[in-house]
């Protein structure tokens, strides 16, 4: 009987360990999806003012926006790259994250690495129309 409460309890710690580690690894890569979208978003504020000002073009200055979106990938404390996209129409921003597991690491598996991305595109006319 001491057996089968013994293989029992193994069994219920590796479900608790994967619901707790998958749970997580989920909630990390979910932030790090979050923040690649707000840096993203921030960069994409980031607007070429000579060409609009002339009206010859809308699109992204590319140091300004590779700078705010790399200043918003160091406040959040993560390590990404950005890129821009389509003649400055577009901007990509990729996380790059760890979660430090709780019970995984017990079989060798201290972290579980995960990435989020993101990309804004300029509008420059009312959709739909």
């Amino acid at each position: 009987m001491s057996l089968f409460f013994a293989l029992s309890t193994l069994a219920i710690l590796m479900v608790m360990g994967l619901l707790v580690d998958g749970g997580g690894a989920l909630n990390a890569a979910n932030r790090a999806t979050s923040v690649a979208q707000e840096a993203a978003r921030a960069a994409g504020q980031q607007l070429d003012p000579a060409q609009a000002i002339e009206g010859t073009a809308i699109t992204i200055d590319p140091d300004a926006a590779m700078g705010a979106a790399q200043d918003y990938l160091a406040a959040a404390n993560v390590q990404g790259t950005a890129q821009i996209t389509n003649g400055g129409q577009s901007l990509t921003v990729t996380v790059n994250d760890t979660y430090d597991t709780l019970f995984a690491q017990f079989v060798g598996k201290g972290t579980i690495n995960v990435t989020g991305t993101a990309t804004a595109r300029l509008q420059t006319q009312a959709a739909g129309g």
